[in-house]
């Protein structure tokens, strides 16, 4: 048995049986020159290997064989992958107190050493380390790192850009977040070893950044490394956000910024991202081509903003230089054909969300003034019009954006750009400004203005996004009488745009339509996912007395809304915004069929919620309590006001 079975066999002795149950192996961590064993792993499919073809990866399969792209490199054999797959298992299981798990970590990293690019590029042995490396010390990590850059830290470079490699690069990185915490610990008793530990991490972590400085160009535009220069600049900022998990088949990515925590940083970090941002501005043309380096120079700008303002100003400004200077036809902005392009065009979107009042202005004035209507109607372009539209909302220059796009409503609705119009109505809603202006255009641009009959349909036909004539099965010729029709085709930005219409000073039109709707539509309203956001968002902002006329109509139908998934949340929104009286009502009615709300899996919550066993056994007491409870509301209502 050879050393590296030795240490394997040393986490498994009767003294540490508790630390490290995993299975002695044997044989060799390099596949050599073998023939493949009977039996061997399974080939998997792995999407996008290392950014360099789609050929096939065999992961801990055949023994001796080279992966396709990974620079000919050898990987562990299947007995290797079968260890660090028992690692993770015993991982996942925990451990009873932090000896156990010191003691765990030193004997598997002990292990991977002399081994750590092998086991750092190959699938299993990727997942584990990033598993093993928030477990380990930061004097661990700085040694791992370390191993894996070589005696020059170049080659950090292939690993880094590596598809597995890249993971344990960015974990390793990111443990640099612990700093301050050890600092902490180490100011009531340091040592020149304690500070040593960290030391360790901050010079490995400053050694890849030169690294990549050094390859900047390379970097940015790797489909992998480009994911690792964006961990780093995080870090050397002083913020961080949850790792980054591989997308599977068919899942679905929330399209939402993560949130980040901010941490202390080396002082070293401070001056290391001036110097590594000013490299980045010199590959700046490859941010407009390229989708992986605009990625980059989003998350710099994005870091910079929250933590060096003054940096951020710097960069947004060199970024506008360059963009606003490069050639186009006579008379026309480059800007214009920027917007245009899939990977410029999201960093024109960060840049306008980062934007001071003096760029906004100079991007709308000088590059963008007659044109809004045109890069609404884009395919592309009608997204960074929207965060601009959300931008200037704080400013003046909102109703100067705002005079153009209204004259293009309807041709906006009619490309289907619903995201335009949604947020022209959050702005003026948040703006309080132009907001009877956007009313009267929508009411004309869904052919409910005239005549004024037709102002009563408006909630359906916004819901829905569609006509008058279109919803109602009616001809335009005047006269034509309005059929009922039952409430349907709710979509998700007809919700969004009610819900932004429904923040206006104004309502009057949107309470009187919603006052004609019938009971059954009420509750398709509430128990659609769309609609019931739209339903609760106008109760809630209404009056005593209109959120009574809504609850008049109700009348009947709380039983099926409290057994609904949506209908019931609606219905806990409703009470919390409701008068005594009105808790009282809707109280009297849900306790007649106790026992079926009682045993449904969602009415029982609303059951307890509401106190309803109360009500029916001290109802006096129930209506005493109820009262404190909307007098308390009331009194913090007005504060907040």
């Amino acid at each position: 048995m050879d050393s590296r079975s030795t240490c394997a066999s040393s986490l498994t002795r009767p003294t540490h049986c508790t630390c490290n149950p995993l299975t002695i192996r044997s044989g060799a961590m390099l596949a050599e020159d073998r023939k493949p064993q009977k039996g061997g792993g399974k080939k998997r499919r792995h999407p996008g290997d290392d950014g360099e073809g789609g050929e096939r990866k065999k992961w801990g399969g055949e023994e001796g064989e080279k992966g396709p792209g990974d620079g000919g490199r050898k990987r562990l054999d299947a007995l290797s992958v079968g260890y660090f797959r028992r690692v993770g298992e015993r991982l996942s299981e925990g451990f009873e107190d932090n000896e156990e798990r010191e003691m765990f970590v030193e004997n598997v990293l002990t292990e991977v050493k002399g081994k750590a690019t092998l086991v750092a590029m190959d699938r299993t042995g990727s997942i584990t380390l990033q598993r093993l490396l928030p477990f380990s010390s930061l004097d661990q990590v700085g040694e791992v790192l370390a191993e894996l850059g070589g005696e020059s830290g170049s080659e950090l470079k292939a690993v880094a850009c590596n598809q597995c490699g890249g993971h344990v690069v960015e974990s390793a990185v990111r443990q640099i977040s612990r700093w301050s915490e050890s600092s902490q610990k180490e100011s009531s008793s340091t040592t020149e070893e304690e500070e040593d530990e960290c030391g360790v991490l901050e010079a490995q972590v400053l050694s890849f950044s030169q690294v990549v400085r050094e390859n900047s160009a390379e970097f940015i535009k790797h489909i992998h490394g480009s994911h690792v220069v964006r961990t780093l600049l995080h870090v050397l900022a002083g913020c961080i956000g949850p790792p980054r998990t591989e997308s599977r088949p068919g899942s679905k990515e929330r399209n939402v910024a993560p949130q980040l925590t901010d941490f202390e940083i080396p002082t070293s970090f401070w001056y290391e991202l001036k110097s590594l941002t000013e490299t980045l501005m010199e590959n700046i043309n490859l941010s407009v081509t390229d989708a992986a380096a605009s990625a980059v120079f989003q998350t710099m700008l994005t870091v910079c903003h929250r933590k060096r303002p003054k940096l951020c100003k710097q960069l947004l400004k060199g970024i506008m230089q360059y963009l606003t200077s490069r050639s186009a036809a006579p008379g026309v902005s480059p800007l214009l054909v920027f917007l245009k392009d899939h990977a410029s065009s999201r960093l024109i979107e960060t840049i306008i969300q980062l934007s001071h009042k003096s760029l906004l202005r100079d991007i709308y004035k000088n590059h963008l003034k007659g044109q809004m209507v045109d890069l609404a109607l884009h395919p592309i372009a009608n997204f960074p019009i929207q965060r601009l539209t959300a931008a200037s909302a704080k400013y003046q220059m909102f109703l100067k954006l705002f005079d153009e796009l209204i004259q293009g409503v309807e041709a906006i609705l009619a490309s289907g750009h619903m995201g335009v119009i949604v947020q022209l109505a959050e702005s003026c809603a948040e703006s309080g400004e132009k907001q009877e202006d956007l009313m009267q255009s929508l009411l004309r641009a869904f052919h409910c203005a005239e005549p004024g009959s037709r102002h009563v349909s408006c909630l359906p036909l916004f819901m829905s996004l569609l006509t008058y004539e279109v919803y109602y099965h009616s001809d335009a010729a005047e006269g034509s009488t309005q059929t009922e029709v039952p409430l349907s085709s709710i979509c998700y930005h007809g919700s969004r745009l009610v819900q932004a219409l429904s923040k206006f000073k104004e309502r009057s039109h949107l309470l009187s339509s919603l006052r004609t709707l019938t009971p059954a539509d009420l509750l398709t309203l509430a128990s659609d996912p769309s609609g019931s956001h739209v339903l609760q968002a106008l109760i809630t902002t209404s009056s005593d007395k209109g959120r009574g006329k809504i609850l008049k109509r109700l009348e009947g139908q709380y039983v099926q809304m409290a057994c609904s998934r949506l209908g019931s949340r609606v219905l806990e929104a409703i009470w919390n915004s409701a008068t005594v009286s009105h808790r009282q009502s809707i109280a009297q009615e849900l306790v007649q069929n106790e026992n079926q709300l009682r045993s449904d899996q969602f009415a029982r919550h609303v059951w307890a919620k509401f106190a309803l066993t109360h009500f029916i056994h001290r109802k006096a007491h129930w209506q005493e309590i109820q009262t404190g409870e909307s007098k308390k509301r009331k009194l913090f209502s007005d504060i907040l006001e």
